[in-house]
């Protein structure tokens, strides 16, 4: 028996994780700050290796000609982006050196070190990972070590216990149903794409195929190939069993929570300000002109004038149907959550 799988990484209960920090208003830009409390955060630089300078007009938000294809964007402070690997490709045990924060995403990274070659990678860290624990990958198969130490036997539920753990990545099949995931690659050999905001998770659900009667042997092994994956706001998809998935939440779950205190922390951030439709003149908006916060009695439409600006308007066209979801989210524009936190239905 080897030591290397004897336990997982142990379940913090941190009483700062739900709580907000607040200032006593010395000024008036403190005055409504929160912010998430993350003391366990390197204060030091960014592992350099592997950043590289945010530069070039596309800051702005324009495109390889210069045009502004993103509104609202430009100035902010000097950034530099950080190399996440989201493939996981690398198998082996990975120690956690430190949790970061990274400018670029609204969730903490993690900077891993290959415990073999020494090797250094980010990779996006899981609520209540810290320094020191130790995460694998298991997407080129199941290592020889843990073979041998269950006896050589391929039972799924144990080797499900001594895999998915916190911040492990797998395939698919590997990970039991009811886990919650993040990081979910939709392809096999993919990387992820989906839930790497912070907080995000889905949830596998099971196959795809188990509500379904399938008589044929054959044919229930080449359809067999996909599995339930459901995510927060409702939706359910059919994913590859062969695509791969982190194991936890994605960190820095309060971030939603934080408010910034004033309008130059949002200048800080790269966010620049937006004007009202009806603020501008006639020449600049479909809303524009006129006397009074008149917009001429027409319907709510964009600054292009081509597509309604509310009410949940589809631009997707019928034909080209999404087939990987199995279960759509549900519209009603955010009506359910307001009867949620008992607001009413607004008539």
């Amino acid at each position: 028996m080897t030591s290397a799988f004897e336990a997982p990484p142990p379940i913090r209960e941190d009483d700062l994780s739900n709580m907000m920090r607040t200032y006593k208003p010395r000024t008036p830009g403190v005055r409504h700050l929160k912010r998430p409390i993350n003391d366990h955060l390197w204060k030091g630089r960014a592992h350099l290796p592997l950043t590289y300078p945010r530069k070039g007009h596309g800051i702005g938000g324009r495109n390889n000609s210069g045009r502004v294809m993103v509104r609202h964007r430009g100035g902010g402070h000097k950034r530099r982006i950080r190399v996440v690997d989201f493939s996981r490709m690398e198998a082996g045990k990975h120690t956690v050196e430190r949790i970061e924060h990274d400018p670029g995403r609204s969730a903490h990274i993690a900077l891993l070190n290959h415990d073999g070659t020494q090797e250094k990678s980010y990779i996006v860290a899981a609520e209540g990972m810290r320094a020191g624990d130790v995460v694998q990958s298991y997407r080129k198969g199941i290592p020889a070590d843990l073979l041998k130490s269950m006896g050589g036997v391929m039972d799924p539920a144990m080797i499900a216990a001594k895999t998915a753990w916190r911040g492990n990545c797998l395939p698919l099949h590997m990970i039991p149903p009811g886990t919650l995931i993040y990081n979910i690659g939709l392809r096999p050999g993919a990387h992820g794409q989906l839930c790497r905001s912070a907080g995000t998770y889905g949830q596998l659900v099971g196959s795809s195929d188990a509500q379904r009667q399938v008589t044929d042997e054959t044919q229930r092994k080449s359809k067999n190939i996909y599995v339930n994956v459901k995510l927060q706001s409702g939706e359910v998809r059919k994913i590859h069993k062969q695509a791969c998935a982190t194991i936890g939440v994605a960190s820095n779950a309060n971030y939603n929570r934080r408010q910034l205190g004033k309008a130059g922390r949002s200048r800080w951030l790269g966010i620049r300000p937006t004007v009202r439709g009806v603020a501008m003149n006639a020449s600049d908006h479909p809303h524009g002109g006129g006397r009074g916060k008149s917009k001429g009695n027409v319907i709510p439409i964009s600054i292009w004038g081509r597509t309604p600006a509310k009410s949940g308007y589809k631009t997707r066209k019928k034909s080209n149907v999404n087939r990987a979801v199995v279960v759509p989210r549900f519209r009603n524009q955010g009506r359910r959550k307001r009867d949620q936190s008992g607001g009413g239905t607004r008539r």
